[in-house]
């Protein structure tokens, strides 16, 4: 846990209002609550996040005043997603490579800016439709810089066996927003207009600002050579292809969000010129999804012990199509407002569940990579979709496109057996640091390479089939670790002498991957080598490129 700041003490008052709730609760789902470093963080979050739905609701609205089309309307979603689908990798290598406060603070005060940008140029009557777009785009840019950063930095704020309810409580948060924002926004956009709304969510990233700021973050040693941001990038891409958690979860969330976005982006437009609604009316429908996301969270504790990640994926995505269908169909208000309710707790129940897979299944050291992997796929998802939906509105109507989208949904659960969610609470990715340090009479440069590094195996010839498959586990957490190639190979003189090669593509990474392998990777290790029979361990050795000596 990372120290306390004078922020982080009690000093009574709302914190112990907070201690008077907390323990009357049972739920495990609201105690990283006590945490008084968490719930500091937890409470900016709410702040900012209800000012960004205010935000939302205030530009999707004005924007259906300035160009009421279909197309330009689902844009501004598309404007708000599509950096993170542009940055999401970038923001994630840095968030593991650099100070994760400085690079939350830098992101804050660039969305500060664009807001009140956005505020003058409304109040000043300058804000044309591109005008709107682009410095949407800009909070969005600040949104994608900042999300891998706040979301890596969750299992520094609560012990391990707290991190599935503070991801969580980061989706409450959201969605505790998501209920008042809209609504509040509504108000103030039809009191005074869209420009009040843009001010008052750059003063919500003030807040945020302040609170880290204050936030006396520990230095985190590496344990391993600094990495470098291309290449960090790539190791991220690589972890990501040889690891079939990640990977299931990644598709997973791309067939959810790439039809989810037919109902954020159909909503403003179907409650403007289907349902001709104000703009306090379409908050509250907004609301309504909010509400229900939070209302998913008490449920989603008790569900997660009875029922897989797999099958809460599953059942929120049905109710969610049954959402977005109602969208289409229903023109009683209150009906609607139901349909969104269900809808915003199927959202939570899918989303959080996507989360936590994510959070659980990779260690330490790529976790900001494989959250910013996880964040690319859903907004690039959403970006694409909420743009291709909203084509599909405008040529065959609104209605049919939400029902489209909902059959859609409901087809994308066809990935399910092929990329099943495997939960990964219980494993232990702590770094096992069990590899034996390479011995040389002069340590190679960082920069030098390839590096060529061999395993040599006795084993039973009768084994080898076991022994190749065996093998095969250790090619997955080579590769996924960074090794760019590797190979088994059998001695045709001697049937039993087995050689592994694997080659990586500098000493630094090679010295990385020393840092990278974990407790669960050392099992697997300790199963294949489970299967020498020479009377001492394989010898090991390590080959520098001649030409990266020079």
């Amino acid at each position: 846990m990372p120290k306390l700041s004078p922020l982080d003490r009690p000093r009574g008052g709302c914190d112990s209002c907070f201690k008077i709730i907390m323990s009357a609760s049972k739920s495990t789902t609201w105690s990283p609550l006590r945490l008084p470093l968490f719930r500091a963080l937890w409470l900016a979050a709410v702040a900012s996040n209800v000012g960004t739905w205010m935000h939302n609701v205030g530009g999707e609205w004005l924007m259906t005043t300035l160009a009421p089309t279909p197309l330009l309307v689902a844009l501004m979603q598309t404007a708000e997603t599509a950096p993170t689908f542009l940055l999401a990798l970038p923001a994630g290598a840095l968030a593991d490579i650099v100070d994760r406060r400085r690079l939350l603070i830098f992101s804050q005060a660039w969305m500060l800016v664009a807001a009140v940008g956005l505020a003058v140029a409304t109040l000043a009557g300058i804000t044309t439709p591109g005008v709107l777009l682009v410095l949407t785009f800009a909070l969005g840019l600040g949104a994608a810089m900042n999300a891998p950063a706040w979301q890596a930095i969750v299992p520094e704020l609560v012990p391990r066996h707290e991190l599935t309810s503070a991801v969580s409580l980061n989706s409450v948060a959201f969605n505790i927003a998501r209920a008042v924002g809209p609504a509040l926004g509504g108000i103030i956009v039809a009191a005074a207009g869209p420009w009040a709304v843009f001010l008052l969510n750059s003063c919500s990233f003030v807040g945020v600002i302040f609170v880290l700021y204050r936030w006396r973050r520990e230095k985190v040693e590496s344990i391993s050579p600094t990495e470098r941001v291309v290449g960090a990038m790539r190791a991220g891409l690589r972890y990501a292809r040889h690891a079939p958690e990640l990977k299931s979860v990644l598709v997973r969330t791309g067939a959810f969000a790439l039809c989810a976005s037919a109902l954020w982006a159909t909503l403003p437009l179907v409650a403007r010129t289907e349902l001709k609604l104000n703009a306090f009316q379409y908050g509250v429908l907004l609301g309504c999804l909010g509400v229900g996301a939070v209302l998913g969270a008490f449920a989603i504790g008790w569900a997660r012990h009875r029922v897989s990640n797999n099958l809460l994926v599953v059942l929120g995505t049905v109710v969610f199509a049954l959402a977005t269908a109602a969208l289409g169909y229903l023109t009683n208000y209150a009906l609607l407002a139901v349909a969104l309710l269900l809808g915003g707790v199927a959202w939570m129940t899918t989303m959080s569940s996507l989360n936590v897979s994510v959070q659980t299944a990779v260690p330490e050291w790529v976790r900001a990579r494989a959250l910013a992997l996880y964040l690319l796929v859903f907004f690039g998802s959403l970006a694409v979709g909420a743009a291709a939906w909203g084509a599909v509105a405008e040529r065959v109507g609104l209605g049919t496109a939400l029902f489209a989208a909902a059959a859609a949904l409901l087809v994308g659960l066809a990935a399910t057996p092929f990329f099943p969610l495997r939960g990964g609470e219980s494993l232990d990715l702590n770094p096992s640091l069990h590899w034996t340090e390479p011995t040389f009479i002069q340590e190679p440069h960082p920069e030098h390479g390839p590096v060529l590094v061999t395993v040599e195996y006795l084993i039973d010839p009768a084994r080898a089939g076991e022994f190749a498959r065996a093998m095969q586990d250790m090619k997955r957490i080579l590769r996924r670790d960074g090794a760019t190639r590797w190979g088994l190979f059998v001695d045709t003189a001697r049937p039993g002498r087995y050689l592994e090669t694997f080659l990586v593509e500098s000493w630094a990474e090679h010295m990385r991957q020393h840092a990278r392998v974990t407790n669960e990777d050392r099992a697997v290790q300790e199963r294949a080598r489970a299967f020498h029979v020479g009377d001492t361990p394989p010898v090991v050795t390590h080959l520098v490129a001649e030409n990266g000596r020079q």
